[in-house]
């Protein structure tokens, strides 16, 4: 058994197949989620896990070298921009209407769609390489 870390056998496996450049989505329980995409639903009930926790998890083991935010995130959940820009540091940040981000989902990898029901509790993570 694994001492530490996420313990989700697919965010798992997600995590691990990701190259350079690759895209994933962590998003709310609102979000419409591509037919297309693989999709991880880790949510339980309403704010269950909720999105800063699974960002969290994501963060300390993936590379990340770009975050897309929705440009609404701003004045409709401030708390949550707030707390995103603490955790992500220096990390560049694009942010698109909120339209544009949901077409913007189709390309990544997977969705991972926590309990969250706050609005605009989406962000697409771009994979980067940590070599040194």
């Amino acid at each position: 058994m694994k001492k530490r870390g996420i313990l989700n056998k697919e965010l798992n496996t997600l995590l691990a197949s990701l190259g350079h450049t690759d895209t994933i989505v962590i998003a709310d329980c609102g979000l419409p989620i591509p037919n297309e995409n693989a999709r991880i639903d880790l949510s339980l009930v309403k704010g269950v896990p909720p999105f800063l926790s699974v960002l969290d998890a994501v963060v300390d083991e993936l590379e990340i070298e770009a975050i897309v935010l929705a440009e609404e995130i701003k004045d409709q959940n401030p708390d949550l921009y707030e707390s995103i820009r603490a955790r992500m540091g220096g990390v560049p940040v694009q942010f698109v209407p909120h339209e544009q981000f949901k077409v913007m989902t189709k390309q990544a990898k997977a969705v991972i769609r926590t309990g969250e029901a706050t609005p605009y509790a989406n962000i697409i993570l771009r994979s980067g390489v940590n070599f040194s």
